[in-house]
């Protein structure tokens, strides 16, 4: 190849990586190629998240005829983990080992956790169903032990890969990274919801076995593909006889920062808010607004379009040494916004409001999700506390997305019960009064979570800038902002 052929290689090959998204998180020491192959660890949890909660949860119910009681608590087991992910995150921060790698044991210990489960998990269905040999009993024992090896493996995983996303990226492409692999973790549910469902279409035994220890095999190649040859060895770091601080004194070191207790608070807050309505935005349009089965599984590519728009939007205005929990909050206010659309869709029984509110609830979710874990990553600068500080964040948002997900459903329950009874009163009799206590619980705590992050983006390094900016109109006059939220 001639120098002048080569040259325009080079050229062109860099227009098309350029015109890709989030093209612009890569960095020297991290090149795009590099950062797609480490965020295939997402893929595989977003591939454990949809077995779960999507796929299992049908065929435990309708095929398997397993009750709804039982398939509820073995789905809610995983979440047992989500606490203890600052542990595991504490534990990779000061792993010992003569082989100098920290967040690599970690990732593949956590694949071995969840290949284990999944492999286990159809025998042990079958068993619990009653179709396969065996007490019942002993299903029971073994689908709990999946599910619990799952979700160890789940968040063991993701816990040490964001970590190892933190050490590998610089401070300036850090918040598109974390951008970038949350897409990738949507990517990840789109594909595997569609793989599975198609391949579970003609169901029978055989096929659960096949499918399920298939995506057990998925999950082992690509963690292993992710991880290889990414984290440098450093002996010197890992060595065992280097002296190794305590958990406890490490967290309190954590949330005597200030603000890493308003954070984990405006996470949680901000996470139960918007998990609240997983499961009852289809119901809600079937019920309230008469949408049919196709049109209601299609909000489910809005409420990712929304999603996936907010992680870009994130992304550029990170890049441009925007705050993230500037950011978080305008996500929040979106969502607040987002969720008054869908209140006041059902009561004028307008379908095309509501498709923008399930819309903006994705994008205020993403933004709010995107900003409170680029606060979270940089509570750990150095990389010393950065596995502690993600894993605090990601126990905080995992448990409180569960029990929003389960406190929506029964606070669903008890307002039909209370409106079919007559309880409120014959003018919230109607279906609409059951999703609407959700509805209005889920703009509270989004209003909770503002109140806890505005002194966080009133107070953050590099704040009082754009605040300088911001705070005064053309005519000089201030304007009210999220920094000017009460301080609990």
């Amino acid at each position: 190849m001639t120098p002048e052929a080569e040259k325009n290689a080079i050229a062109w090959r860099n227009l098309i990586v350029s015109m890709l998204p989030f093209a612009d998180s890569a960095s020297d020491d991290l090149p795009i190629s590099r950062l797609l192959r480490l965020s295939l660890f997402q893929i595989t949890t977003g591939m454990a998240a949809v077995l779960l909660t999507g796929t299992l949860n049908r065929v435990m119910i309708v095929e398997l005829g397993v009750s709804g009681t039982l398939v509820a608590l073995m789905v809610s087991l995983p979440l047992l983990f989500a606490p203890l992910r600052a542990l595991i995150g504490f534990k990779s921060d000061t792993h010992k080992s003569y082989l100098g790698w920290r967040r690599s044991p970690y990732i593949l210990l956590g694949t071995l956790a969840q290949f284990g489960g999944l492999a286990i998990m159809p025998f042990a269905l079958l068993i619990l169903s009653g179709d396969g040999q065996g007490p019942v009993v002993i299903g029971q024992i073994g689908a709990a032990l999946a599910f619990l090896l799952v979700g160890a493996g789940m968040h063991t995983t993701q816990t040490a890969g964001l970590a190892l996303a933190t050490d590998l990226a610089t401070d300036e492409t850090r918040p598109r990274v974390v951008a970038l692999l949350y897409v990738m973790l949507l990517v990840g549910m789109l594909i595997s919801s569609l793989a599975l469902g198609s391949l579970l279409v003609d169901f029978d035994a055989i096929r659960l076995i096949q499918v399920i220890q298939g995506a057990a095999l998925v999950s082992m190649i690509l963690n292993t593909v992710a991880v290889w040859k990414q984290e440098a060895r450093n002996p010197a770091l890992t060595a065992p006889d280097r002296v190794r601080p305590v958990f406890r004194d490490q967290w309190n070191s954590l949330m005597q920062q200030g603000r890493t207790l308003r954070l984990l608070v405006a996470t949680g807050l901000g996470a139960g808010a918007f998990a609240m309505q997983d499961v009852l935005l289809e119901p809600y349009g079937a019920e309230v607004l008469g949408m049919n089965v196709g049109s209601t599984t299609a909000l489910t590519a809005l409420w990712a379009a929304g999603t996936l728009t907010g992680f870009a939007f994130a992304a550029q205005q990170l890049s441009k040494e925007g705050e993230a929990h500037r950011l978080a909050g305008y996500g929040a206010l979106i969502g607040i916004a987002a969720f008054a659309c869908v209140i006041l869709s059902g009561a004028i029984s307008l379908t095309p409001l509501f498709c923008l509110g399930v819309m903006g609830i994705g994008l205020g979710g993403g933004l709010f999700s995107v900003g409170t874990l680029t606060a979270a990553m940089a509570l750990a600068r150095d990389g010393q506390q950065s596995g502690l500080a993600l894993g605090a964040w990601g126990g905080v948002q995992a448990t409180a997305a569960g029990i929003g997900i389960a406190l929506g459903g029964g606070i669903r329950d008890l307002g039909t019960q209370l409106s079919g009874s007559g309880a409120l009163g014959p003018a919230f009799s109607g279906q609409v009064t059951s999703y609407g206590l959700v509805y209005h619980l889920e703009i509270g705590l989004l209003f909770a979570a503002l109140i806890a992050i505005g002194p966080l983006a009133k107070h953050a390094p590099g704040a009082s800038k754009i605040r300088e900016a911001q705070e005064l109109t053309n005519n000089g006059e201030r304007r009210f902002g999220l920094a000017e939220f009460p301080t609990l």
